[in-house]
Parts: structure tokens; C-alpha cells; sequence
């Protein structure tokens, strides 16, 4: 490995008195889908982030916590690869509070100390089995997929974050002719490792501007650059998603910054091999204890996006089979 890469966690503990207290202070209107329970209780699982981490990629430099303030009573503090980050230590005070994950994640470059290269995970990204650096990173460059795809959307569609993406694309589009993307980086737009994408990306191919984009909802690796680059030359844009407290149909989100480096050839061809399996947790979590237990893939995403089901019984039992991989306590446990 060549150079240093950090890992960055962003968690909230939604039960939290003084964190409820100040976020119901700025929140004026009736909950919806934006600012919903789920998208803030915490499923108790983040002690098998760390374990997975330890245990499945020990090589990582350093892990940059990022929390509004709480801190599990668990954590080890003091453990040497941890960077406890406060929202004050890197986001300009003039945006703070702040309860929005949009308008958090556009400041990661501005985390002290950050490596240039660097793998954001959700707090609901797992790493399942031993995963190479060269997973996130290639020939210092990230490693992904060309992105293009059809819009689409079903019956559970989210309309505001469908909205947040289409104001990702339309960034993207200002900036960039596909076509001219295409013949610069043919090589990584038009790949083997691609498999069965290759087709669309063939019949999406007469259509200069990007139609859409697939999202993995997986760990997303970056180069500090990217977000100095797009800070650069999108600045009001930026602006104005990070002075909202909470979601808004005016943002944009992390993804334009794995856009920006699709569409700037700043990236490795990834196989679809590769790609890490997404799940809602829901009231059959069969197909996801399976991929669990036999370890499939190096990454699962579990979406909490359900407030109908038997939230503790999916959670104890989700608790259980991740102790069956990950037993043992890291050091990043007191």
C-alpha cells in the first residue's frame, strides 16, 4: 500500500435527551419521511463495525468517528487508530446545529488529519470477511463502476431523496458531456469487470447526459481532492445544502462526489463481482442471517426503513448472527 488510507463512521444516538432536546428546537414541522424515527434510532450494532474492521481490514490507518457529541459507553477512547470528531472540530460553526447527514458529509474533507485517500461507511455498512486495501483502492486511484443507468422507482420510492439525487445528476450534467467522458475514459466507462452492465451501458450510450445512476448503498471510497474540487467549482450549490439543518429538496448529497469521480476518469475499474449486498431489515431477515453466517460478500448495507415491523426481534436476532462471526471483543472495546 502506498499510502495511508482512513476509514470515516458517522453515527447519531437518537435516543440521546440533550441531542433530542436541541434537534426538536429546529424542528418546526410534523415529522415526515425526511426527518422520520428510523432515520435516527441506532440498532445497537456498531461494536461489529469495529470488530469487522479489526478482524477483516487491520491495515486501515486510522478511523475518524464522527458524532454530534455522544460517545458509546463501550468505545476505547484512547485506542492509537481512533480520531474521536465532534460536528464543531470540522464543520463551520455559522452551520451548526446540524441534523441533516447531507450537509455532514460534505464537509469530511475538513476533518484534521484526514488521509487523502479515505472510505466513508455508514453506520449500517458491515464488513463481513477478510477485504483487501486494493477492495477500495487501485492504482491510488478509488475503485468503482460506471454509474449510468435508467431512472426508476417503486411503490417505496422516498421522494425527497429521489429528489436529492436528481439534483446530483443535474450537477453532474452542468459540468459534463457523457459522450466526452466516454471517449477520454472509454477503457473505464466500457469494462470486462462490468459483466452483464456492459449491455446497458451500450443502449444508454446515444444519450449525451446522464439518464440516472445507480446507487449501491455501499462504504464509498474518495479522495480528498474530489470534495476540494467539487467545493471549488459548485460553491453556491454546497452552500446552500449546508445551511439545512435538516434534509431539504434543495440538497445534494455524497454520492455527486462519486459521480465527479466516475466522470472525471479519477477512478478503477471495480468487478461487479464486487459488489456488496444491500437489505431492509425487515420481519423475514432469512436471506440476510444466511449471507451473515457464510460470509458472502466482503460488505452488507442493513437499512432500517421499516417502522411496521418487530423492530426487537429483528434486532436481537441480527445481533446474534453478526456474535457468530465476530465474537470476540476488538481493541476499540473497553
Amino acid at each position: 500500500m502506498s499510502e495511508k488510507i482512513d476509514f470515516v463512521i458517522m453515527w447519531v444516538d437518537g435516543s440521546d435527551p440533550a441531542w433530542l432536546e436541541e434537534k426538536n428546537k429546529y424542528l418546526e414541522k410534523k415529522i415526515d419521511t425526511s426527518n422520520a424515527i428510523n432515520r435516527y434510532r441506532d440498532m445497537g450494532l456498531l461494536k461489529y463495525w469495529f470488530r469487522g474492521v479489526e478482524k477483516f481490514a487491520p491495515w486501515v490507518n486510522k478511523i475518524h468517528f464522527v458524532t454530534w457529541g455522544h460517545i458509546p459507553s463501550w468505545l476505547n477512547t484512547d485506542s492509537p487508530k481512533l480520531n474521536i470528531v465532534k460536528h464543531e472540530d470540522f464543520i463551520p460553526k455559522k452551520y451548526l446545529p446540524v441534523f441533516n447527514s447531507d450537509a455532514i458529509e460534505i464537509h469530511l474533507h475538513r476533518i484534521n488529519d484526514i488521509a487523502d485517500k479515505f472510505v466513508y461507511f455508514n453506520d449500517d455498512m458491515f464488513l463481513l470477511k477478510s477485504t483487501d486495501y486494493s477492495y477500495f483502492f487501485d492504482n491510488d486511484l478509488p475503485c468503482d463502476f460506471w454509474r449510468d443507468n435508467i431512472p426508476y422507482c417503486d411503490k417505496d420510492t422516498d421522494p425527497l431523496f429521489e429528489h436529492i439525487l436528481l439534483n446530483d445528476k443535474m450537477l453532474i450534467c452542468r459540468h459534463f458531456n457523457k459522450r466526452e467522458v466516454i471517449k477520454k475514459h472509454f477503457s473505464k466507462c466500457f469494462n470486462l469487470k462490468y459483466g452483464k452492465r456492459n449491455i446497458r451501458f451500450l443502449l444508454l450510450y446515444k444519450w449525451p447526459y446522464m439518464a440516472g445512476f445507480d446507487n449501491f448503498h455501499m462504504s464509498a471510497p474518495f479522495l480528498k481532492s474530489t470534495f476540494e474540487d467539487v467545493w471549488e467549482k459548485n460553491p453556491n450549490e454546497l452552500e446552500t445544502t449546508a445551511q439545512n439543518r435538516f434534509r431539504a429538496v434543495s440538497d445534494i448529497n455524497q454520492y455527486v462526489f462519486q459521480l465527479w469521480q466516475i466522470y472525471t476518469g479519477k477512478f478503477t475499474p471495480k468487478s461487479i463481482k464486487k459488489v456488496g449486498r444491500f437489505f431492509n431489515l425487515s420481519n423475514d431477515n432469512s436471506e440476510l442471517f444466511n449471507c451473515i453466517d457464510n460470509q458472502k460478500v466482503n460488505e452488507i448495507c442493513v437499512n432500517d426503513s421499516d417502522l411496521s415491523i418487530d423492530y426487537e426481534k429483528a434486532v436481537k436476532d441480527l445481533t446474534e448472527h453478526f456474535n457468530k462471526i465476530l465474537p470476540d471483543k476488538s481493541s476499540f472495546e473497553i
